[in-house]
């Protein structure tokens, strides 16, 4: 555990994830923030994290948490919805103030949640996401924090992180689990008009789940609003975004084999990656 002494020293963002969904997020900070230093964690040998229970997300997450703090970021995002859905509060509330209360931890649903506003006409909207994420009724109750009037419809999605990681996303096989959570989803609520597509690894079946679904919904993908919502974040906070340091550079840990870490990574990113091993 860092010591409270540490936070005048400046450093990177700290990026975590269970796997490699959150570089999708980073992807699009880094185009947003280009000049800022970042530190991407997977917990890849654990992942993934949407079936866990709500106490092993929030040890796993802490210890990740901890672990970039150590590592010198100031703060972390948590690229990764079981994340901030089962260990976000717990973190901010509990453990923060005893950590280093000068640190901080943002996560991905309230500024998922906070755009929805503008975006749904008919005031009914869906949300893709892990069971853990929906079980957790996080979106409903950020949303319906928001806005009162938006009805909120879940739908688990247990199969599609399983075949992005195994690489199966783009096979005709995924068509199937694809129109089938879709077909689900608007069977239970046909009015929605826009669905959060509730994954950080889901943006990689973006062309499959927009070719099944109707053409007037709106899909929403995370990591653009999250870039924007932290960008304002640094405007809000200029003490917090003074303590980023700004390199240009990027390292990529994970507590799996960095060789198939890289390998993965690619196709999240866009880019080729060279990662590092870490233990948490």
């Amino acid at each position: 555990m860092p010591n409270k002494q540490s936070h005048n020293t400046a450093g990177p963002i700290g990026i975590f994830d269970s796997g490699y969904g959150g570089l999708t997020v980073l992807r699009q900070i880094r185009q947003l923030m280009p000049e800022y230093d970042y530190l991407y964690l997977g917990d890849n040998a654990r992942a993934p994290y949407g079936t866990r229970s709500f106490e092993v997300v929030y040890q796993f997450t802490l210890q990740a948490v901890s672990r970039l703090f150590s590592m010198g970021c100031p703060l972390v995002v948590l690229a990764c919805n079981t994340a901030s859905a089962k260990a976000l509060r717990t973190i901010q509330q509990n453990d923060l103030p005893t950590i280093d209360p000068t640190r901080r931890v943002l996560g991905v649903i309230r500024p998922t949640a906070e755009c929805i506003g503008n975006i749904t006409q008919s005031r009914h909207i869906g949300i893709f996401a892990t069971p853990g994420t929906i079980r957790s009724q996080t979106y409903d109750i950020e949303i319906g924090k928001l806005f009162p009037d938006i009805k909120v419809t879940g739908q688990a999605c247990p199969m599609w992180v399983p075949l992005i990681e195994n690489g199966e996303y783009r096979d005709d096989g995924a068509d199937y689990f694809v129109r089938k959570y879709i077909n689900q989803l608007l069977s239970r609520d046909p009015d929605i008009d826009a669905i959060i597509l509730g994954c950080t690894h889901y943006p990689l079946l973006y062309d499959k789940i927009r070719h099944f679904t109707p053409s007037d919904i709106r899909l929403i993908s995370q990591g653009e609003y999250v870039a924007k919502s932290l960008a304002d974040y640094f405007g809000r906070h200029r003490d917090m975004e003074s303590r980023i340091t700004r390199n240009g550079r990027i390292r990529f840990f994970t507590t799996e084999n960095p060789t198939s870490f890289s390998d993965n990574a690619t196709c999240f990113l866009g880019s080729s990656v060279e990662a590092e091993r870490v233990s948490l």
